[in-house]
């Protein structure tokens, strides 16, 4: 299974891919997804939906998953970070692909063992598990902490479900 996870951001939209083949998760490829500060709001979610579809059509992942919105002081902000995820959630939801959300917590909670870990926390288990990779950005480490908690929910939800 090819998984993507996508870290939604307004300015800079982390994305990393792995292949998880029972519990071996291997990583493909990560980046960012950047949206000019300078342009209108709508300009600026119609180039997050071309690049991430533009990940879509090169890596062609069978699943993905979104890190959840969360709530912020200035709710001018987080409305703002909310139009994003949506279309970071259609992107893939338009070719068909299944979506699965997850909060912060529970995503650090799978990636580190504790779902109050700090960002350089998680970001030196993501380079554990996926040993060799090399990160370019915090955002796209975030995003490969999303796959890796899809990877890991996913398999024990799929052993669960499989009759016996």
């Amino acid at each position: 299974m090819r998984v993507l996870g996508l870290d939604p951001g307004l300015r800079h939209t982390g994305w990393g891919i792995i292949d998880v083949d029972g519990s071996r998760i291997t990583h493909v490829a990560d980046g960012v997804a950047h949206a000019a500060t300078d342009q209108p709001l709508a300009m600026r979610l119609v180039s997050l939906f071309r690049q991430i579809g533009d990940v879509l059509e090169r890596f062609h992942p069978d699943e993905a998953a979104v890190e959840e919105t969360f709530v912020n002081r200035n709710p001018a902000s987080t409305l703002k970070l909310g139009v994003a995820r949506g279309v970071v959630l259609l992107a893939p939801a338009e070719r068909g692909l299944p979506v699965a959300e997850y909060s912060a917590n529970l995503i650090k909670k799978a990636v580190v063992g504790a779902g109050h870990a700090e960002k350089a926390q998680v970001q030196m288990m993501v380079r554990r598990i996926l040993p060799g990779c090399e990160i370019g950005a915090a955002d796209a480490a975030d995003a490969l902490a999303v796959a890796i908690c899809h990877a890991h929910l996913a398999v024990t939800r799929r052993a669960w479900e499989t009759p016996r």
